[in-house]
């Protein structure tokens, strides 16, 4: 079976603009944490287990000292803002069972994108209680992927805390349903991230879409996205992670909520787009599902 989806990566200029961003759009940001080598994030959590990361620089010492010994996940970040500024969506994280193994894998199938990695962090629930969260990261990338990358993250400790409260959001979302990536060869690029994903043929139907247990992944051109979701599509590289789909219980209650928050957004479809903003740094697509 295909890795599931663990989480999003998306950096951020300003962890409190980005808070404030979130907030507007309806949903619910854990509290600051820091990683301990230069990097900070406020996290948005979903029922399942998925989240979306916020990415932020704390530390620039801190952090370029880590990139030049080989932290592949502050190397790829800092690669990313580089190459395309501060905001942006620059990886996809599928959850895992033993990271050693799917580092292994990457190297045999040629995709590795540098060592593994172990780290720990202080994580603090809606009500003040911490615990140490500890990960273990196996990294991958295609030479073309400016930037963009992809990892396999295994809790190793998870934080015996509940976050109940931090996964109810005012604008109803439940979860992540999809992410939209663009290049210029979709089946090529969904078959990278089919291998990565440790899925087999099944779960990807040679259109460019990956079935994961918990989500989907589609790779699209970028004509077929702009189509679909009416924005324009600046590809980089040849992956660029570009919207995230997210589900709601109620369209016409979001629309409402987004409307007094003074979110732009437009209707297309069965489907709520909003296009990407300092603090927000993919487009966000919201779908009613029961």
């Amino acid at each position: 079976m295909a890795r599931p989806l663990d989480h999003l990566v998306l950096p951020t200029a300003d962890l409190e603009i980005a808070r404030e961003r979130l907030g507007r759009l309806g949903f619910t940001v854990a509290p600051r944490g820091v990683h301990p080598f230069g990097t900070e994030n406020c996290c948005v959590y979903f029922e399942g287990g998925t989240f979306i990361e916020p990415l932020a620089v704390a530390d620039e010492a801190a952090a370029a000292a880590a990139a030049k010994t080989g932290n592949v996940f502050v190397a790829r970040d800092r690669f990313y803002r580089e190459s395309f500024g501060p905001e942006g969506f620059s990886a996809v994280v599928f959850g895992s069972e033993d990271a050693d193994d799917d580092h292994r894998r990457y190297v045999e199938s040629g995709i590795s994108a540098g060592d593994r990695l172990d780290f720990s962090r202080p994580f603090v629930d809606a009500s003040g209680k911490s615990d140490i969260a500890s990960f273990r990261l196996a990294f991958a990338a295609e030479p073309g992927m400016r930037g963009t990358f992809v990892f396999a993250c295994q809790r190793v400790n998870a934080p015996r805390v509940d976050r109940a409260a931090l996964q109810a959001h005012a604008n109803g979302a439940t979860g992540i349903a999809e992410i939209v990536a663009v290049s210029g060869d979709p089946a090529g690029m969904a078959d990278f991230l089919r291998v990565a994903a440790d899925a087999d043929g099944s779960a990807a139907n040679g259109s460019g879409i990956l079935e994961l247990p918990n989500a989907r992944i589609a790779t699209l051109t970028p004509d077929r996205y702009s189509q679909r979701f009416g924005l324009p599509c600046d590809p980089h590289g040849s992956l660029a992670f570009a919207a995230v789909v997210f589900s709601v219980r109620d369209i016409t209650f979001l629309r409402t909520h987004l409307a007094s928050g003074n979110i732009d957004h437009d209707m297309r479809g069965n489907r709520i787009v909003a296009a990407a903003a300092p603090g927000q740094g993919a487009a966000f697509i919201f779908e009613e599902h029961s």
